[in-house]
């Protein structure tokens, strides 16, 4: 894995713990919970068979949302962000696209600084949620 690009985090709390936890922590850090995919839910309510356990999470903050895309309303095709919860090596494991390496795509100077904070956010996210 390219870990230029993605942020991971994994704890050994169960899957269905951590999902519980990121929403809370999400908020208390200003974060939006704009849904949750059950990936294996999905998948098979259309007829394909896939038995790993995987959600994606989509958190946003609607303020850093609002400055990255008065800049270039095409960064909203990197919105919002991810977090992906799926079991590893009997773990759980966080995961997520750095949104610095994201919104490096779109060459906009000035969202660089709004993408650092969301990153720092979303890794606090992440390494709150592992916590016991």
């Amino acid at each position: 894995m390219n870990t230029n690009l993605v942020l991971t985090r994994s704890t050994t709390l169960p899957l269905e713990t951590v999902c519980q936890r990121l929403p809370e922590i999400a908020t208390r850090l200003k974060f939006g919970v704009l849904a949750t995919h059950n990936l294996r839910e999905k998948m098979e309510s259309k007829g394909v068979p896939f038995h790993r356990e995987c959600r994606v999470i989509e958190v946003c903050n609607p303020q850093q949302a609002r400055d990255v895309l008065s800049q270039a309303i095409e960064i909203s095709t990197a919105l919002p962000c991810r977090i992906s919860v799926y079991e590893e090596g009997g773990r759980t494991v966080l995961a997520t696209i750095k949104p610095t390496a994201l919104l490096t795509m779109f060459g906009v100077a000035g969202a660089a600084g709004a993408a650092q904070e969301v990153e720092d956010t979303i890794v606090r996210i992440m390494d709150e949620t592992c916590q016991g």
